[in-house]
């Protein structure tokens, strides 16, 4: 399906006239196959490939290893080189590695990739990017008159007047890499459209309307940028069904039921899934209703005599719910309230004008009346003499204020105001004058360090190691290093001082005097490899007594190879082999029917029958090695297989001695080549003897290999 979307999306740029070009956000498959379709294999350029030629048939396998020794059959090399080079296992990279290798287009080969350029476009040198053709780029000017129309837009060729001599500056296209035009006598480069003059004034690059937002593309659509121009793809030609592009252009999932694009109906929950949702049947209802028989039905409360009402009024069922109707009702001006009882109306707070203007309400029981008004001031006047105005009343004169002790009384109109003395603020809950407190209303601005309230004012006071300075707000340092208080050495610090000792000792807890530094103890095992030894005021490591030296770092110890400065006590019939710490003696001896060849390997003197000739080693072979008992496991210690290898060959690995703690174990990576590995820690420094048989399976015969692994498992390094 997505082959075939990418494909309907170049038959759409063809029969719309836009240019087949190749867009890394569609990714390397879907950008083929979209060019493909789109250029119709017109003016595709295909690259020559080389395709290596079909083997002939014959009896003798093929070779599939680089190794030309016909007398190896045992090899061990890094684990870099266990890579499979048989043919049909070939790599495409193009689709591995996506628009990263080639700036056009990248075609697989057998065993490589090649890199190709769309059309109007010549590959580089590089063999990787593209540059435009200019044999077919170059830009025609005119010669003779020419008119610009008024609807050109400025990215259009501009058709300009020139005299002869101007025409020579704009041979060539002259240094313009697009459009070359004379204004005013001058070079005047411009570009195509779709593209925008570069820093250089010469130079074109391509405009980005997609990021620009110069584009046409709907909400629903995706914005694809090309070369001088852009298109615009559906959201649904590279998203699936129920996946929509974000702003990444990454497939991410709808969620159908927080956009309300699902079918669930009113009893159904809509639970969202990747691409789709599903709805589930509620089984929870609303409150008044229970579930019976799978449907939510209303639970009668009047019936079942969960109500609430009170003793006189009567429960009424309602569809999810109830309600409380009194049993008895009320004359007009009378409310009942949530008791049942019959209240009094004040019709003249619940009326919005009970009575015409000029008359005064009067509630009654049950009614009210209206009254014409008579002259009534407000809080803080008193009518006149002639009771036709109100006068403000002078509370401070008549002396019916409430201001406390130590408060100046000031008349206002219709009130009055208590005034406190300086550093005193009025309280109206207590209605008396109390502190206020500086310290608070204006933290950090009074003083330097700490303000301390005082009735009606303040002062300041300074921390431990600081004086207040003449001002009374700021705090000066205090030179504490002046009076010894250390025993070694003292540092004067703003507000404080700080004792510190010299090389090889420390603070001590009274943080005055100094005692000496165990580093040995404090460094745990990062000072020294093997071992610490403390001195005064310093320390010095040490090693084990045999088997290491002291390098000349001072701190770690190195290996002494007894085998190479002559110090082991290994025989002359012995081979002195260097491990961690120490040598190991050891003795290679071929056994009867078998000649020794080399230091290390014996091979096979004749086999009596042919169960023999397959079931007895033709060779074998002696290794060494040696691993620290912190090597990470699993570990591929050891890789054999039969050099040179060929198609077709086959073979069985087994320990057959020296494994009994099941430490190691053996695995094929192909056919005929396989691993030795460590599988299990060995915690304490221990030696093994390998017995390693490989049987090779080749052309209808076996033959058998011995490999003698001697493997030292050392303390590690110190």
């Amino acid at each position: 399906q997505q082959c075939c979307d990418c494909c309907h999306l170049g038959l759409r740029l063809r029969s719309e006239g836009k240019t087949c070009e190749s867009n890394i956000n569609l990714g390397y498959p879907c950008s083929h196959v979209m060019l493909s379709c789109c250029e119709g294999g017109d003016h595709f350029i295909h690259p020559e490939i080389k395709r290596h030629p079909e083997p002939l048939p014959t009896v003798t396998p093929e070779k599939v290893s680089e190794t030309e020794d016909h007398n190896e059959a045992l090899s061990i090399s890094n684990e870099a080189e266990l890579s499979n080079n048989l043919p049909g296992d070939d790599l495409d990279e193009c689709l591995l590695y996506g628009g990263e290798l080639c700036q056009h287009l990248c075609i697989n080969t057998v065993g490589s990739y090649k890199c190709s350029c769309f059309p109007e476009f010549i590959l580089q040198d590089d063999g990787t990017s593209c540059s435009p053709d200019p044999d077919r780029g170059q830009v025609t000017r005119l010669e003779a008159e020419a008119t610009i129309p008024p609807s050109a837009s400025p990215s259009q060729p501009l058709l300009i007047v020139s005299l002869q001599e101007e025409e020579d500056k704009c041979k060539d296209n002259g240094p313009c890499k697009h459009i070359c035009n004379i204004v005013e006598g001058n070079v005047e480069c411009s570009c195509l459209a779709g593209y925008t003059i570069m820093a250089d004034g010469i130079s074109c690059e391509d405009l980005d309307e997609c990021l620009t937002g110069a584009h046409a593309c709907s909400r629903g659509q995706l914005c694809v940028n090309t070369l001088g121009s852009f298109y615009c793809v559906n959201h649904r030609v590279i998203c699936a069904e129920g996946f929509i592009l974000n702003r990444r252009r990454k497939c991410v999932d709808v969620n159908e039921c927080v956009t309300d694009r699902h079918t669930c109906q009113r009893r159904e929950h809509c639970v969202n899934t990747m691409g789709s949702f599903k709805c589930l049947q509620e089984l929870s209802c609303q409150p008044g209703y229970e579930l019976k028989d799978g449907e939510c039905v209303d639970i009668d409360e009047c019936e079942r005599g969960t109500h609430s009402c009170k003793v006189n009024f009567v429960c009424q069922n309602t569809e999810g719910s109830f309600y409380c109707e009194s049993k008895q009702r009320c004359m007009d001006g009378f409310l009942q309230d949530p008791e049942g009882n019959c209240v009094d109306i004040n019709e003249c707070t619940s009326l919005p004008e009970p009575c015409k203007p000029g008359f005064n309400c009067i509630n009654t029981v049950g009614s009210y009346t209206c009254q014409r008004n008579v002259l009534t001031c407000s809080r803080g006047y008193h009518s006149n003499e002639e009771g036709t105005r109100c006068i403000d009343v002078d509370e401070c004169q008549t002396g019916v204020h409430r201001c406390g002790e130590g408060q100046i009384c000031h008349n206002l109109p219709g009130a009055y105001r208590c005034d406190c003395k300086m550093g005193y603020q009025y309280d109206a809950f207590s209605r008396s004058c109390i502190d206020i407190n500086e310290c608070w209303n204006y933290p950090g601005r009074l003083c330097q360090h700490t303000c301390e309230n005082t009735p009606g004012s303040y002062h300041c006071t300074c921390s431990s190691g600081f004086r207040l300075s003449y001002d009374g707000k700021h705090c000066e340092d205090v030179n504490e290093c002046d009076t010894s208080p250390c025993s070694q050495e003292c540092a004067n610090v703003y507000g404080s001082y700080q004792c510190y000792c010299r090389q090889g000792f420390q603070l001590a807890e009274d943080g005055h005097s100094c005692k000496d530094i165990d580093e040995c103890t404090q460094s745990a095992g990062i000072l020294c490899t093997f071992r610490c030894v403390n001195v005064p005021g310093s320390y010095q490591c040490a090693c084990p007594e045999q088997g290491y030296t002291m390098a000349a770092n001072g701190r770690t110890c190195r290996d002494v190879d007894e085998c190479a400065i002559g110090t082991h006590n290994c025989s002359a019939a012995e081979t002195c082999y260097n491990i961690q710490g120490s040598f190991r003696c050891l003795s290679f001896e071929c056994p009867s029917n078998y000649r020794k060849v080399s230091d290390m390997r014996c091979e096979r003197i004749s086999c009596f029958n042919y169960l023999d000739c397959q079931n007895t080693p033709v060779r074998i072979t002696y290794y060494q090695l040696n691993f620290q008992t912190n090597i990470v496991v699993p570990a591929h210690i050891f890789r054999i297989g039969p050099s040179p290898a060929y198609a077709g060959d086959n073979i069985i690995l087994t320990i057959n001695k020296g494994n009994e703690e099941n430490y190691f174990s053996t695995r094929r990576l192909n056919s005929y080549t396989g691993i030795v590995y460590l599988q299990r820690q060995v915690k304490e420094p221990k030696d093994f003897l390998l017995d390693v048989e490989m049987k090779l399976w080749r052309q209808g015969t076996y033959t058998t290999f011995l490999a003698k692994i001697y493997i030292f498992i050392t303390a590690h390094a110190y």
